[in-house]
């Protein structure tokens, strides 16, 4: 009898917990999709019935073509690229520096600095938006690509010392002291060693500040104001004023925005899962 209760209870179980990852699943892949779907189908379609199919692809077909020959589209796309890219490698290369000195030297004042590496997650962004302007416009880098550059490698650095940090925690300290009795020094024991090692921890944080980079809004309109350097977040915002009415082709908008990071992170969510489990972990 109870041997039954237990089996009863742990297919009930099985159960809710299928249900609510099918729930959880269906919540968020829905609206990709339904965005996706409205972006082929006319305005009396999607007013019609929002739930509906496309009866024809030539209309999102003649709607993506219009937004990269009417607008600068692919001008967008490469700024995004460009600024989303250039400012992770470069900051993804300083936070695995710090997260590898964090994990394995010890220091005084290593555990309050950890902690004010954390603790900035606390401070919203919008608060730092005055100070930043100020100093961006004395560098004469307003309404450039290097100004947007030099506020994102600051983005995302919290969570990425997290990760880094318990990357570098999980490697073995006997690595290190095999490579120093070689007469390895500091940047070839970090570069050779525990770099190669560090991939997961390194594509996650590489990942998550990509994608901060590639749809943050707010500083990439504060500190732009040209064509030349406007980034894809910020033409979706002329988008939705030029195309508050053809809801057609501001779906397809919103569908090259999205869709690129949806696909990097498709490719690489094993990883992004193994380090955070690690970091959890180690951290």
């Amino acid at each position: 009898m109870v041997t039954g209760k237990r089996d009863w209870r742990w297919y009930l179980t099985r159960v809710m917990m299928v249900f609510v990852m099918i729930f959880t699943v269906a919540i968020s892949v829905f609206p990709i999709i339904w965005v996706i779907f409205s972006s082929f189908k006319t305005n009396a379609e999607i007013l019609g019935g929002a739930f509906t199919l496309p009866t024809s692809f030539s209309v999102g077909a003649q709607a993506y073509q219009y937004l990269f020959e009417k607008y600068n589209f692919l001008l967008y796309f490469w700024n995004s690229l460009l600024i989303a890219t250039v400012s992770t490698a470069v900051s993804l290369l300083i936070y695995a520096m710090g997260g590898y000195v964090l994990a394995k030297f010890r220091f005084p004042g290593r555990g309050l600095l950890f902690a004010l590496f954390t603790i900035t997650m606390l401070v919203p962004g919008h608060a730092k938006a005055q100070p930043i302007m100020r100093l961006i416009i004395d560098m004469n880098l307003y309404d450039t690509k290097t100004g947007v550059m030099l506020v994102y490698l600051s983005s995302g650095m919290a969570m990425s010392m997290f990760l880094l940090r318990g990357t570098f925690l999980s490697i073995p300290k006997e690595l290190d002291e095999s490579a120093m009795l070689d007469g390895a020094g500091f940047f070839r024991t970090f570069w050779s060693i525990n770099l190669p090692l560090a991939k997961s921890g390194l594509s996650t944080a590489g990942i998550l500040m990509f994608l901060g980079n590639w749809n943050e809004y707010f500083y990439a309109a504060l500190l732009t104001s040209s064509e030349t350097h406007r980034t894809l977040p910020v033409a979706l915002q002329f988008f939705n004023q030029s195309f508050s009415y053809d809801y057609t082709k501001m779906f397809a908008a919103l569908t090259i925005v999205v869709l690129p990071g949806i696909i990097l992170y498709m490719c690489a969510q094993e990883q992004v899962q193994q380090s955070v489990a690690t970091s959890g972990m180690k951290g």
